[in-house]
């Protein structure tokens, strides 16, 4: 952590855009200077990048399948991606899924290992999340074991079994490429999916008694790309009060006037629309119906879709900045970040006036830093 006085920079402050001094000490934001200063003249300092869900990290898990053997140096491989990007706080999220390989049991066993043994050498505070599929009821046992031992604080649920074509006995699309992805045969992995459609029957009560399980933990409950409005208000009974990625303006509606806290993805509203044409998260943010914009698998997003966002005037730069700060922030009840006013965490990302990011700083020690600004910090 370094003492250090950043001035004559642009800061984006709660209120808006100020030219002001920042300082920083002892990993948080202060409230007078530290002493060393360094100029930052043409330069925008702004609330560091909190990604509340992203999975841009499974290539440097594995680039190739059988390829990395050593998990932990993915880890600190994706560290390096999510740093340059701006992101102070990254939550990671990993698959338990029917897919299997990179989102196979014991491949997120591996990856969550690998992150409680690595959190000593990274700077940006990566945090675990684990999506899992509902329909995989033989885990359900051993889950809440399971997310004690892997140190996760946040579950996810999805169900992305291709219900209608299993229901006609039909083989889904690309099923044979996506059994061999698994080490799996075509025909054993096509009776796997008709075993676990057949017994969705059982999933809804497992499901409440599961999530009661995880609630008594401290576990954060959320689905992933609800629906309906029945679907959310389902969800919200069990504890999960998160809606990741919802797929119509019904299931955003009803997330947000149950008061449950809206996630969008960011690649969603730098494409200007869904690439599975789901709805647009241009048009739910509009409406007011979005709570934080995540990174889902591509790390430059956020911060694209948050400048984007800005130059539009949809947002002005604070509300736009907000969906990728204190918004995120709000969603996993961390009150320690996601604004520049004394006291927090001095997590910050600093821009040039090409908007790259330039450094950024997470909990005051550095975790990235290019081009011109270094020689402004060494001088």
């Amino acid at each position: 952590m370094i003492a250090i006085d950043l001035v004559g920079g642009v800061v984006l402050m709660p209120s808006g855009l100020e030219k002001t001094r920042l300082s920083m000490a002892e990993g948080v934001i202060a409230d007078r200077p530290t002493g060393r200063t360094v100029d930052l003249s043409g330069y925008r300092i702004l609330p560091g990048i909190i990604d509340v869900h992203g999975d841009g990290f499974e290539r440097h898990m594995a680039p190739r399948r059988g390829a990395m053997k050593q998990m932990n140096e993915g880890i600190v491989a994706a560290e390096a991606e999510i740093a340059a990007n701006g992101i102070t706080t990254a939550v990671m999220a990993q698959f338990v899924s029917w897919e299997g390989g990179l989102r196979s049991l014991e491949f997120a066993d591996q990856v969550f290992n690998a992150m409680i043994a690595t959190r000593g050498d990274v700077v940006t505070d990566l945090r675990p999340q684990l999506r899992f599929e509902t329909h995989m009821l033989d885990l359900y046992a051993d889950l809440p074991a399971r997310i004690t031992d892997w140190q996760v604080g946040y579950v996810v649920f999805n169900d992305h079994l291709p219900h209608d074509r299993l229901a006609e006995g039909r083989k889904p699309p690309r099923l044979t490429g996506q059994a061999l992805k698994a080490g799996r045969n075509p025909d054993v992995h096509f009776q796997m999916l008709l075993d676990m459609h057949a017994r969705g029957g059982e999933v809804p009560p497992a499901l409440d008694t599961l999530c009661a399980a995880l609630s008594a933990q401290g576990v954060q409950l959320g689905s992933h790309d609800d629906q309906t409005a029945e679907a959310r208000a389902t969800w919200r009974t069990r504890g999960a009060q998160v809606a990741e990625f919802p797929e119509t303006p019904e299931a955003a509606e009803a997330a947000h006037h149950g008061g449950d806290l809206v996630v969008l993805g960011s690649p969603n509203v730098v494409r200007g629309g869904s690439h599975k044409g789901n709805a647009s998260a241009l048009d739910l943010i509009a409406m007011g119906l979005c709570d934080a914009i995540a990174s889902d698998y591509h790390y430059p997003s956020p911060r694209r879709a948050a400048l984007m966002l800005a130059k539009s005037g949809l947002v002005d730069l604070a509300g736009a900045w907000a969906l990728v700060s204190s918004g995120p922030a709000a969603v996993l009840g961390l009150t320690d970040r996601g604004t520049l006013e004394p006291g927090k965490r001095a997590d910050l990302v600093i821009l040039d006036d090409r908007d790259r990011v330039a450094a950024t700083m997470s909990g005051g020690r550095v975790s990235y830093m290019s081009g011109d600004i270094a020689q402004r910090f060494v001088a």
